[in-house]
């Protein structure tokens, strides 16, 4: 029971942090911009005027003074204005009682916990000793530094 509640605190931890990480990433990791809002003229072609016409609009939306320069607190703000808008879809699906709460059976159900917690469990003896969870943690940290690609000193 106890490896069920230490997941699902990791999984808890994880979306939080990954609403708002999720949003200082680089262009690729990112959800993708759909073709449709790329092609403004909707021709059925995206050209290179229209990708850099969308890329200046997010610029321009970020830029809320309107100086042609982003500040910190421009940039956090279009972050936050972004997870909360995450927030607002996460409850929108999943409080399926619409009262305005998660509860723990209306939060999504971790789709491979068991199977993470299988590889991250080395000697399979069923817990984490503080060995196996700091070599995970490590294991994690080179994979982030890296943009998601491991890394290749450290495989």
């Amino acid at each position: 029971m106890k490896s069920a509640k230490f997941i699902s605190a990791i999984i808890l931890s994880a979306v939080a942090v990954t609403g708002t990480a999720a949003l200082a990433k680089g262009p690729r990791d990112r959800e993708p911009v759909s073709f449709q809002e790329l092609d403004t003229n909707g021709d059925g072609q995206v050209t290179k005027a229209e990708m850099e016409a969308h890329r200046l609009q997010k610029f321009t939306s970020a830029d809320t003074d309107g100086d042609g320069k982003i500040s910190v607190e421009e940039m956090q703000a279009e972050a936050q204005k972004k997870a909360n808008d995450r927030v607002s879809d996460m409850f929108e699906r999943h409080d399926a009682d619409k009262d305005g709460f998660l509860t723990t059976d209306e939060l999504p159900k971790p789709r491979r916990a068991d199977k993470m917690f299988d590889r991250l469990d080395a000697d399979g003896n069923g817990s984490l000793s503080e060995q196996e969870f700091a070599n995970a943690r490590d294991g994690m940290g080179r994979h982030h530094k890296k943009g998601g690609r491991p890394d290749p000193d450290n495989n």
